[in-house]
């Protein structure tokens, strides 16, 4: 090999590492929030309210769903950034 050749492995593990690293982190906070906040949690939630509604509830009907969203957006602006640095970017 050479060292062009292993230079650019080294640049493409650190990528993939960062990448699932953050993939990881991200499908995490999806679980706390579904599963956690909306089943598990949902007896401790459920003492405060939320637009009249117990905080469990909400978690399980809306605020899973803002949390999905809110990931996506961190997700693809996370990936531009990382693109960046290992100068992957478009």
């Amino acid at each position: 090999m050479d060292k062009n050749s292993d230079a650019a492995s080294k640049r493409a593990d650190a990528y993939w590492k960062a990448n699932i690293r953050l993939l990881c982190a991200l499908m995490t906070v999806w679980f706390l929030v579904s599963f956690g906040a909306g089943i598990l949690f949902r007896p401790i939630l459920d003492q405060f309210m939320i637009g009249g509604f117990p905080l469990g509830f909400w978690f399980a009907q809306q605020g899973s769903i803002y949390v999905f969203i809110v990931l996506i957006f961190f997700y693809s602006w996370r990936m531009k950034r990382l693109e960046r640095k290992f100068d992957l970017d478009d």
